[in-house]
């Protein structure tokens, strides 16, 4: 099980390539064999998984009801914009063009470890994404702890 911690400035180069740091590369299983699953996140974020922490993610999105049209939605869209990636001899991925134009990645680009997944954002829409949140994380961290 992946254990993602942890926030990164990197460069991506022209051809959409970027390394993954080796802080993060530490925690990716042996299973996953340097293979990732990128696809389009939320608010404008990519997500990267290993792989095999997208087939448990994959087992999960199984049990949704194929019936429910928020569902279909949902999976559509996670898996019409996943692409398999694996890290090349400079531990390096490539990000399609499509997710790159989706994050608003130029050339700098903010990588966030978040338990079983890898973030990547544009630092400036990084930035204003929690700089719009209402709440302050004290306030946030008191209601998700609240059972």
């Amino acid at each position: 099980m992946s254990s993602f911690k942890g926030s990164y400035l990197y460069s991506v180069d022209s051809k959409g390539r970027v390394n993954i740091p080796a802080k993060l590369r530490k925690h990716v299983s042996t299973e996953a064999n340097d293979n990732f699953v990128l696809t389009r996140g939320y608010e404008r974020c990519l997500f990267i998984y290993p792989q095999d922490e997208w087939q448990r993610l994959e087992q999960s999105i199984r049990q949704l009801s194929g019936t429910n049209p928020k569902h279909r939605f949902f999976i559509r869209t996670l898996c019409q914009h996943a692409s398999e990636v694996q890290l090349d001899g400079q531990s390096r991925i490539t990000i399609p063009r499509e997710l790159l134009e989706f994050s608003g990645i130029e050339s700098d680009v903010k990588i966030i470890g978040v338990l079983e997944r890898i973030e990547l954002w544009n630092p400036r829409q990084f930035e204003e994404y929690q700089q719009a949140q209402s709440e302050s994380y004290e306030v946030v961290a008191q209601t998700v702890f609240q059972q």
